[in-house]
């Protein structure tokens, strides 16, 4: 028997199931929302579900927020390191406004998707700052991401401080 794996498409699709905040809709919207194929969606939920980083499909396949935490935080960029290109514009894309350089997305259709929901930009740029970013920019993205993935208790430990 073969041990499947995690592939860079299990990340966009878990990304997108963070977005949708504990309401996982029908396969076939979420892969209208990710551009990729019903199939693949289930496919990345079977696979999320082995990695222990999704419920299974009887729980509505909601994300286990601590295995999530701990894979994106210390695993991902190990798993999936980022790939660094030229300077061009973009958002990440051809057609976006801002120059930079660019880093290959964890699925083509990621760029494209982003653009339709504000919380999964976050996210993905959240992860791609974890990928390839320095010990700064990692450290930011690690307290932005658990902020997004924890808001109510970043909310306590922020009304504690004051």
């Amino acid at each position: 028997m073969v041990q499947p794996s995690l592939r860079p498409q299990d990340v966009f699709v878990l990304a997108k199931l963070l977005s949708y905040k504990g309401r996982r809709p029908p396969m076939a919207q979420m892969s209208v929302d990710l551009s990729i194929s019903s199939s693949e969606v289930h496919a990345a939920l079977k696979r999320l579900v082995l990695a222990r980083l999704v419920s299974g499909d009887a729980e509505g396949n909601r994300p286990l927020i601590e295995a999530v935490q701990e894979f994106l935080v210390h695993g991902v960029k190990y798993a999936f390191p980022a790939k660094r290109g030229e300077v061009t514009r973009g958002v990440p894309f051809p057609e976006g406004e801002h120059r930079g350089v660019t880093l290959e997305p964890l699925y083509k259709s990621a760029p494209a998707a982003a653009l339709r929901d504000p919380f999964l930009y976050e996210l993905l740029a959240l992860i791609d700052a974890l990928r390839e970013g320095r010990v700064r920019e990692r450290k930011l993205a690690e307290k932005e991401l658990i902020a997004r993935l924890r808001p109510s208790l970043h909310e306590r430990s922020e009304s504690q401080a004051t």
